[in-house]
């Protein structure tokens, strides 16, 4: 398979994955949670990378392009493992223990609380959630920019 082809099949694999996560954002009206947001982040540099690297295909661009894919990969494990309640996610996207605290710091950490929760599963197909999804494939992704990156 050509260098190029790699290419187009990493970003736009990136990029068919940021719209299905637009289009379960604004279609499906499931709003992303903070850690949905970051596992975004890497897509959106491989997008990019794919577009420069198809004008400019050499290795260290290539090589950006996979560590975009595997830091979403990475994120979404960790989100994954939030999800499942394995470990504590981010304060600012989880519930976290409410012992201890007197009825006014309650008040206050109820309407300081994030509208949409890292730690909840809001969709799943077969057992998996949208993380468990997006580490397969973004993992899948970057194995892929270094296929292209091997061949620069």
């Amino acid at each position: 398979m050509s260098r190029k082809l790699l290419v187009i099949l990493a970003a736009g694999g990136s990029a068919a994955l940021m719209l299905g996560a637009l289009g379960f954002q604004y279609i499906g009206e499931m709003p992303p949670c903070k850690l949905c947001y970051w596992q975004r982040y890497g897509h959106v540099l491989a997008i990019l990378v794919g577009a420069v690297a198809l004008w400019r295909p050499i290795a260290p661009l290539l090589w950006i392009g996979a560590l975009g894919a595997f830091s979403s990969s990475v994120i979404g494990l960790y989100h994954s493992g939030v999800e499942r309640k394995w470990w504590e996610g981010p304060n600012s996207c989880t519930s976290g223990s409410i012992a201890g605290l007197t009825p006014e710091e309650l008040t206050q950490k109820i309407l300081e609380a994030p509208l949409i929760r890292c730690d909840d599963i809001p969709w799943e197909m077969f057992g998996l959630s949208m993380a468990n999804y997006n580490v397969l494939v973004s993992f899948v992704l970057a194995l892929i920019w270094v296929a292209a990156a091997r061949r620069a």
